[in-house]
């Protein structure tokens, strides 16, 4: 299985950032990806980052990316997890909003159950945070048309994991603390699809 952890926008994307500057997000994806990667290619994994450049890379230029594996490998010995920090604003100011959650694509897609995966490794790795959900269709995820989950043929989730413009989420973002439970929630919910 070939795992592609995407680290969304570059450093040249506006805005993006916590209200007092210290969080960017680019800086703070790439990290957490870079680590995610290397915990799973400790493990023996197939993974890698879908953007090793710092700039912005075109949704539709990542999406070409995932599908160029999908047609080497077939479909289904691909997935793509695209990991974010969420913002209720604009950069502006602090807001009072907390919580971690993933997306798919809308209706039932075979990305649905890498989601699950990933809310159980969550509610384990996340004591006491609060993890977003919609229910409606059955399953935990919160669904969305993002680009990179409508344009790729692999099962793709995009994480939110948390607001960086909520200043205690923001502390736990840049905490070692903070870092290394999402990167081992991330960790853990691959290998629970993957039944590892």
């Amino acid at each position: 299985m070939k795992i592609l952890i995407d680290n969304g926008h570059g450093i040249e994307t506006p805005g993006k950032r916590s209200p007092d500057g210290v969080l960017r997000e680019y800086a703070w994806n790439r990290l957490i990806a870079a680590r995610i990667v290397d915990r799973l290619l400790s493990l023996g994994l197939d993974a890698e980052l879908l953007v090793p450049e710092e700039r912005d890379i075109s949704l539709p230029e990542r999406c070409r990316r995932v599908n160029a594996w999908c047609r080497r490998l077939g479909k289904d010995n691909v997935i793509v997890i695209s990991i974010h920090a969420n913002a209720a604003g604009h950069g502006d100011r602090w807001y009072d909003v907390t919580g971690w959650c993933a997306y798919t694509s809308r209706g039932n897609t075979r990305a649905d159950a890498l989601a699950t995966c990933l809310y159980q490794a969550a509610q384990a790795t996340l004591p006491g945070k609060r993890l977003r959900t919609d229910y409606t269709d059955g399953d935990p995820d919160m669904e969305a048309d993002f680009y990179i989950l409508r344009h790729t043929t692999a099962p793709a989730v995009l994480t939110e994991n948390f607001f960086m413009d909520s200043h205690p989420d923001c502390t736990f973002l840049l905490s070692e603390e903070g870092q290394q439970a999402i990167v081992n929630l991330h960790v853990d919910g691959i290998l629970q699809y993957l039944q590892i």
